[in-house]
């Protein structure tokens, strides 16, 4: 798939998520290179659009590791992933600019960057030298407590967008991601996810990672391995309210709830 020709609007792409991690919340880290690559084609089968590579937990309260090790994570998987499935664009999931650097040697074409661009300050140059698409997240953890999430969001959103301007970042080559439960409240996901939509005026494609995240069921003491159905509602609701991309763990179940969604939401039906 070629994201600079893709019909942004004419369906929901689907982003599945890989993490070569040990401590992921999911608990779906797999640390074995071969387990990896052969999960990330199962992704695709099960219809996956993206992959999207992580070697660092970004859970509340992750312990970072040291970027060497992070590269030694994702780069063997992003190079052979990007050999087995040429036409499937890979994401890798950084914060750091030497590990964004050889993912895209190895064969990543985006980045996905939970700071928003606003983070490392290598990160916008080397995403801005390589051509990369950037999902930019916006992360509240840490800032000031926001009177209107969505206002956060888009100011966030716009200074992404500045940023990667500075460093040859074009607007046209970012993704915008609110951050579902990066320092919001359950009730500011919620408000965020309902209002969706308003996120639509920095004319940019949408991200929503809900999967598995509290929001999709913390709340009636669903563990992250009951959140299924959770995860569900909240995909389709993202779909309704606006969402380009879902990134998702279980790709087969929510392939299925997308496109449900895509064709009751973009049919065009009366």
């Amino acid at each position: 798939m070629d994201l600079d020709a893709f019909a942004w609007g004419s369906r929901t792409l689907i982003v599945g998520i890989l993490n070569v991690t040990p401590d992921s919340f999911s608990g779906d880290g797999l640390l074995d290179p071969d387990a990896a690559v052969a999960a990330g084609e199962r992704l695709v089968n099960d219809g996956a659009d993206l992959i999207d590579v992580g070697g660092q937990s970004t859970r509340p309260g992750y312990e970072a590791v040291p970027a060497e090790l992070e590269a030694a994570r994702v780069v063997p998987v992003i190079e052979r992933l990007a050999a087995r499935l040429p036409a499937v664009p890979l994401s890798v999931d950084t914060t750091r600019a030497s590990v964004a650097r050889s993912s895209f040697d190895a064969g990543a074409t985006i980045l996905n960057d939970i700071n928003g661009l606003r983070g490392d300050p290598e990160l916008a140059c080397v995403a801005g030298q390589r051509a990369a698409w950037v999902i930019a997240m916006h992360n509240q953890r840490g800032r000031p407590a926001a009177d209107d999430p969505l206002d956060a969001v888009l100011a966030g959103g716009r200074t992404s967008i500045k940023i990667g301007a500075r460093h040859g970042v074009a607007a046209e080559r970012i993704i915008l991601d609110p951050g579902f439960g990066f320092g919001w409240e359950l009730s500011e996901n919620a408000q965020i996810l309902r209002r969706l939509s308003e996120l639509r005026a920095l004319g940019r494609p949408i991200l929503v990672g809900m999967s598995r995240k509290r929001m999709t069921g913390e709340q009636f003491g669903w563990g992250v391995e009951q959140r299924l159905e959770g995860s569900a509602a909240v995909t389709a609701l993202a779909v309704a309210n606006g969402a380009d991309l879902v990134r998702v763990h279980d790709v087969a179940e929510m392939a299925r709830v997308v496109r449900m969604a895509d064709d009751i939401v973009r049919s065009g039906r009366p």
